[in-house]
């Protein structure tokens, strides 16, 4: 049950965009390669049939090119997993969550339907609103069902909406409220919902009498607790989900005093919050790399009690394969910024998206390791630093701070010239922009190689300190 979810409404980011944020992790003892890409109208299928359940849909004929992130290696399906799509509209897909057997029991997962494999490849190329993403997919799932619990992201200039789903047909979508950010570990997360509200809620058209039939409302005063209703409190998820949310919610607000007073096992942590200070990409990524820092839960910790090292699901984890973190801006271009491997010793790389092609650094990644690549350049470069940490540490520093500020250099650099130039020389200049920023990317990250190699290499068991040179 991997990935974690952040969603930043557009006036609690700094710059009044709305940003969605999610890591792709492998499955426990998996990795899987990432590249990032283009689809064009050209490539997509008109009928597409799932490698996983060989569930077959019949797809419009008006899609739209849109970027997407799917697997490196064929063989298990396209796994399109994040993108923007030509008419400026984001998706990410999925957060796995969960949900209990009462559920599960009444309207029971279906082997034969749809899941994370196909999401953003059937639905991201024909929508043009956040809010038609949610109605397009809850469509797709009242139609053929799911056989799996998901939480999906859907964003545009003006809005966020996150979609859950409920047993095999039925899902319960909120928008997020503008000034809040979203915390969102493998547990279904929303926890109020008002069906009365249809500018704010939607779901599946029979929901409420699925809950009467089925007696699944717990509450004993008439309110609705979606949690309590669809979602789980296992003890797995206290040490796996929770904590995620608390490690979140510390760092956004630290200043509050529920976090002491729950802790990071609690049932009733806040799916949103307001935030205390605007959020910005940085923080974003921070909040995604967080393995408990300044607690004794880091898997790092080296002095004091170190009984409870480790003891939490980290969110920055090892098998984290990709981070993309979307940022809408209303403005200026829409950005994709995007991260391979540990996002503990990772740099964050934001790229244009209203491009025909991406550059070869992100999209040439190959099944074996390699330093052609930033997924493998990224995934040594974490395995390297985590063996030699109190070494390596202030060169990943060092890494992804110089990475971040020219980053943002760039960006101002080409939002200027791009708001100038005339609409057919747009791509180009936003492609001309990626190639810039692919290639500083892989500079930076070559060096960092070569000092964190360095510093592994002096740790060796075998070392010896006399010298005969």
């Amino acid at each position: 049950m991997p990935c974690t979810t952040i969603l930043v409404g557009k006036k609690a980011s700094y710059d009044g965009s709305c940003i969605i944020a999610r890591n792709d992790d492998s499955g426990a003892g998996s990795f899987t390669p990432k590249k990032f890409v283009v689809t064009e109208p050209s490539q997509q299928a008109r009928k597409y049939q799932s490698v996983i359940s060989g569930v077959e849909i019949d797809l419009p004929d008006n899609p739209m090119r849109y970027t997407a992130m799917p697997n490196a290696k064929a063989g298990k399906g396209i796994w399109a997993a994040s993108g923007v799509n030509a008419a400026n509209v984001a998706m990410t897909a999925t957060e796995t969550i969960t949900s209990n057997p009462r559920v599960l029991g009444a309207d029971p997962l279906v082997e034969k339907g749809i899941g994370e494999e196909d999401l953003v490849y059937i639905v991201l190329p024909y929508i043009h609103t956040a809010k038609e993403g949610v109605e397009r997919l809850g469509s797709l799932l009242e139609t053929y069902g799911t056989y799996e619990m998901n939480g999906i992201a859907f964003a545009d200039t003006d809005e966020i909406w996150w979609l859950e789903t409920i047993g095999g047909h039925h899902w319960m979508a909120r928008r997020v409220p503008d000034d809040v950010y979203v915390m969102m570990p493998n547990q279904l997360g929303i926890d109020a919902f008002d069906f009365t509200d249809t500018k704010n809620y939607l779901c599946s058209k029979d929901l409420q009498e699925f809950v009467a039939t089925y007696h699944l409302d717990l509450s004993l005063d008439g309110t609705f607790h979606p949690r309590d209703v669809f979602g789980s409190h296992d003890d797995s998820d206290h040490i796996y989900n929770t904590p995620r949310a608390w490690a979140m919610g510390r760092y956004f607000n630290p200043h509050d005093a529920q976090w002491d007073q729950k802790g990071p096992q609690a049932d009733d942590l806040p799916w949103c919050m307001v935030p205390e200070k605007k959020i910005t990409i940085e923080d974003v990524k921070y909040a995604l790399s967080n393995h408990f820092q300044g607690t004794p839960y880091d898997p790092y910790l080296s002095a004091g009690d170190t009984s409870q090292a480790g003891m939490f699901r980290s969110i920055g984890v090892n098998r984290n394969d990709f981070l993309a973190v979307i940022q809408v801006r209303e403005k200026a271009p829409t950005i994709e910024w995007v991260a391979y491997a540990s996002n503990a010793f990772n740099a964050l790389v934001p790229f244009y998206v209203d491009i025909e092609q991406t550059p070869a650094y992100l999209n040439n990644t190959t099944g074996d390791v390699s330093t052609d690549n930033f997924y493998w350049s990224s995934r040594l470069l974490a395995a390297m630093a985590d063996a030699s940490y109190k070494q390596s540490l202030i060169h990943i520093e060092r890494y992804q701070n110089q990475v971040a500020a020219k980053a943002h250099a760039l960006l101002h650099k080409y939002d200027a010239l791009i708001a100038q130039a005339e609409a057919g020389k747009k791509i180009t200049l936003c492609q001309q922009a990626n190639e810039e920023m692919a290639a500083i990317a892989k500079a930076l990250t070559q060096d960092t190689l070569n000092k964190v190699l360095y510093e592994l290499s002096n740790n060796m068991k075998n070392a010896f300190s006399r010298s005969d040179a």
